[in-house]
């Protein structure tokens, strides 16, 4: 094989991208290419996952990013007043081995936390810092070395690729060209050509793709008319100049950059090159603090005694003792009395502080280890709850507790999780949220101009979550799909359905690393400034990464001010964890 794809951009390339990972790992795959690379502009959300999928297809996956960098600093915040110049430029950037991938996440977290405007930002100094185990190139037309072409700055444009080429080393920096039909490529590309023979800078061809198949380009304009709130109608709408962008197979490449088949052969050289292993789904624990004589398992048995003898008094009950030490030797055997004594350490915070915490939901409950902490109020001898739910010996995976508090007091716990391991160690969770089939037609019914009304009533007859089995059996959408107009929203509504359409913050969930957070996940911010994880929570767990629901609960803020309303009217002082089960009123 003489190509690898090395430049595209999934749907995690928010409402531009239109390649589902696994249709990109596909794809890959029927072309007989043995590697390809994601490069979705800003973000890495999708990274892990696609390497997971690209390993299971037997290609080997190139994690990237299209970055954005700032033409100065990446904390000057303001537009700059030269027309000429943009707010930030493209770059793309792969990850050569594991120290690559670090710096991926660095530079990519940096992006949202220190350089967000308009878009996350980078700038050389970050470059220069962060640059080892990197693989780069100049990029498409955005890129700064093509735009200071494009703009007559050649000795700019040279001075750029030398620098690069002096940071990254030779065998790291590429010059990249694209040709999709449109006329600024062309005299870029011969620049690049002259500048690569001058400079001794290889040359490698992409494609930057942004869909699958030729035959997507059109529902991709009308994706890009989703992102910019226009209609296909609009003369002046964002489009793609040509229906090029997308996976080429081998001959089509071989045909466009016949006269340079070097930069054909350099993309299997990168390819080559990349040599990265991420180990995935084991457990990475934070370091939580035993008072001093104790170690993990001995000070978490040391807690459990202690509320056994408070709950059952000083004489336990046989079946109590026998349930203790079972399910204790479950959880030492796993290496989990470190996951118990976080959580007990930031509920028992909880109610040392008066925040109101609800008595356990979920297979959290089936734990006796839970009850005798303080973590749920449930005996789960008295009503038959299984451990086994919980936690499997057989089954090697992370115990999820889901915890409630107080809506109104929430915050206090997570700050005091920041404060105890460090506020680089502690961020909430990003959640993706996608095309659902009913939420799609009525986008697509915007972007062609199809009044809400009607697109509301086609909705009204999809029934679950897939479109395609809802136009099979509801035959008011058999109808709809007879039209010219239908057939075509309803088509291009199938491509579309279950592509990313934003991202957001998880409501409940929060991730506590071992070590700053940016060494195992990226790292993103959120509209209201708040930071959160790029990976969400299944991918996080695949990192090894601890998450936990920090769920706000409106039941339980109101419960709190019944108990301190009826206090003061008449001096009752209620205990809610104490009031029997079996009230007959009640």
């Amino acid at each position: 094989m003489d190509f690898v794809h090395l430049h595209n951009h999934s749907d995690y390339s928010i409402l531009d991208g239109a390649i589902t990972l696994s249709n990109l790992v596909s794809r890959a795959s029927e072309m007989g290419m043995p590697a390809i690379a994601l490069t979705d502009h800003g973000n890495m959300f999708g990274a892990i996952e696609f390497y997971q999928k690209a390993q299971k297809a037997g290609i080997k996956p190139i994690i990237g990013e299209e970055f954005y960098v700032a033409p100065g600093s990446r904390f000057k915040k303001e537009s700059t007043k030269d027309s000429r110049e943009e707010n930030a430029y493209h770059l793309i950037v792969l990850a050569k081995n594991h120290t690559g991938y670090l710096n991926l996440m660095k530079l990519s977290s940096i992006g949202y936390t220190e350089g967000f405007y308009y878009k996350p930002r980078i700038d050389m100094e970050v470059l220069e810092k962060y640059s080892e185990g990197l693989i780069v190139s100049s990029a498409c037309i955005a890129g700064q070395i093509p735009v200071n072409i494009l703009r007559g700055r050649l000795k700019e444009a040279r001075d750029l690729a030398g620098r690069y080429k002096e940071l990254f080393g030779r065998e790291n920096f590429f010059l990249e060209l694209q040709y999709h039909g449109i006329k600024e490529q062309e005299t870029v590309n011969s620049e690049l050509i002259r500048m690569a023979a001058e400079l001794d800078i290889p040359l490698i061809a992409t494609n930057d793709a942004h869909y699958v198949g030729r035959d997507d380009a059109y529902s991709h304009e009308v994706l890009l008319c989703v992102q910019t709130g226009k209609t296909m109608l609009d003369e002046n709408r964002m489009r793609f100049s040509t229906n090029e962008f997308y996976l080429k197979t081998l001959d089509e490449m071989r045909m466009i950059f016949a006269d340079y088949p070097d930069s054909l052969f350099n993309t299997c050289r990168v390819a080559e090159m990349v040599d990265l292993e991420l180990d995935l789904g084991n457990p990475i624990l934070p370091n939580f603090e035993v008072p001093a004589g104790y170690n993990l398992d001995t000070y978490l048995r040391h807690l459990v005694d202690e509320g056994a003898e408070r709950i059952y008094g000083r004489n336990l009950p046989e079946a109590v003792k026998a349930r203790i030490e079972y399910e204790l030797s479950v959880i030492t055997s796993m290496k989990f009395s470190g996951y118990f004594l976080i959580v007990w350490d930031f509920i028992n915070y909880a109610r040392r502080t008066g925040v109101p915490v609800g008595p356990g939901r979920g297979s959290a409950a089936g734990s006796i280890i839970s009850y005798c902490l303080g973590i749920t109020a449930l005996d789960p001898l008295k009503y038959n709850l299984l451990f086994e739910r919980f936690l499997n010996p057989d089954r090697n995976e992370m115990p999820d507790m889901d915890i409630d508090f107080c809506a109104d007091r929430r915050e206090e716990v997570i700050d005091y999780v920041k404060r105890r391991y460090g506020e680089d160690h502690v961020s909430q969770i990003v959640t993706i949220n996608r095309m659902k089939s009913k939420a799609v037609v009525k986008d697509v019914a915007r972007a062609m101009d199809i009044p809400f009304a009607e697109a509301n009533e086609i909705s009204r007859h999809i029934d679950g979550d897939s479109l395609k089995k809802s136009i099979e059996q509801a035959p008011e959408l058999k109808k709809v799909y007879e039209s010219e107009k239908g057939r075509e929203l309803l088509d291009i509504s199938l491509k579309l359905e279950g592509l990313t359409r934003s991202a957001g913050k998880h409501a409940a969930g929060v991730v506590i690393s071992k070590g700053p957070l940016t060494d195992y996940v990226p790292l993103y911010r959120d509209k209201d400034g708040s930071i959160s994880s790029q990976y969400e929570k299944n991918t996080l767990e695949q990192a090894g990464l601890v998450k936990m629901d920090f769920l706000g609960l409106k039941n339980l803020s109101i419960i709190q001010r019944c108990l301190e309303l009826i206090k003061s009217t008449t001096g009752d002082a209620v205990d809610i964890s104490n009031i029997p089960l079996d009230d007959a009123e009640t």
